[in-house]
């Protein structure tokens, strides 16, 4: 029979982890091993997870590792087949795991899925089902905002949300970069959407499974850009350049994407010149990171050459 973990990184998350845990330990599906890495909380984290101490490995961080050293952190505790990336702020139906790993384990080439997120503050629309691309190499949550009702079927999907999402270990391990399987230079946001884009150069599928169901409690998120930190805002800015840097191919079909992109991009600058220029801070880190990018360009379009070739 297959195994699963999860995998959860806590920073300041007191209010839901422990809601989190109590449907993690609910699950229909056998759990090999819960790990929680706790990226220097002050809010009394550790204290939250105390009680769940014999079902749970806990390992507090001195310093905020980011979302993906955290995650990486944790994966890297873990031997089962298949690993639960999960936020502490979602809250999972018994079925979740079972549902999804039955799917996968009866299609091979999935290499990641997840299920039907839904708002916490209306049970009745959507999330996320999933990541989706737009032509102007922008990420989305798949069905945000929409009735759930009108998203019963399952979808192969661009790729899945680092809130829910199953991935097998192997495609964890095929596509990791010098043992890092989300990128650390990302620290947090847009992690899984670069974690998608290799997955699918390398040829595995993300499939949308809406059987298994689960909550999504957004914070900041609920209200417009001002809601959110500009800490945030810095390290999705910054993000998007790293996955353009690393995945975006190069060929025949540039002649109509890189317009696009190109004036989405200025579109976005003037804006940012105008209405927030804190994220300007950013320019200087990504123009220092070009060459780390470029090189992990290099390994993942390599690679895809040689699978293509096989």
């Amino acid at each position: 029979m297959a195994t699963a973990s999860v995998c959860i990184v806590t920073y300041n998350s007191a209010e839901d982890i422990a809601g989190c845990l109590d449907a993690v330990l609910l699950q229909s599906f056998p759990i090999e091993s819960i790990v929680v890495i706790d990226n220097a909380s002050t809010d009394g984290t550790a204290e939250q997870v105390r009680p769940y101490e014999k079902q749970v490995q806990f390992i507090a961080n001195e310093v905020n590792n980011g979302f993906a050293g955290g995650q990486n952190q944790a994966i890297r505790q873990t031997r089962s087949d298949y690993v639960l990336v999960l936020n502490p702020d979602v809250t999972l139906s018994p079925n979740y795991l079972a549902e999804i790993i039955n799917y996968m384990e009866q299609n091979k080439a999935v290499g990641s899925a997840t299920g039907r997120l839904v708002l916490a503050s209306n049970k009745e629309v959507m999330d996320s089902a999933g990541l989706g691309m737009k032509r102007t190499r922008n990420a989305y949550d798949l069905a945000a905002g929409e009735p759930a009702e009108n998203w019963n079927a399952v979808l192969q999907v661009f790729g899945v949300s680092g809130a829910a999402a199953v991935y097998r270990k192997t495609m964890i391990n095929d596509i990791a970069y010098d043992d890092q399987f989300f990128d650390e230079h990302f620290f947090a946001y847009k992690e899984d959407v670069d974690a998608a884009w290799r997955a699918q150069k390398l040829g595995w599928t993300s499939a949308y499974i809406p059987s298994a169901n689960a909550i999504h409690h957004r914070g900041w998120k609920k209200g417009g850009r001002s809601s959110v930190p500009l800490f945030v805002r810095q390290h999705s800015y910054q993000n998007r350049f790293f996955t353009l840097l690393k995945n975006e191919p190069i060929g025949w079909h540039s002649i109509f994407i890189a317009p696009l992109i190109f004036a989405t991009e200025a579109v976005k600058l003037g804006y940012i010149v105008l209405r927030e220029p804190g994220l300007l801070r950013c320019w200087p880190v990504i123009i220092r990171s070009i060459p780390s990018m470029l090189a992990k360009r290099k390994w993942l379009m390599r690679k895809a050459k040689g699978r293509k070739q096989q």
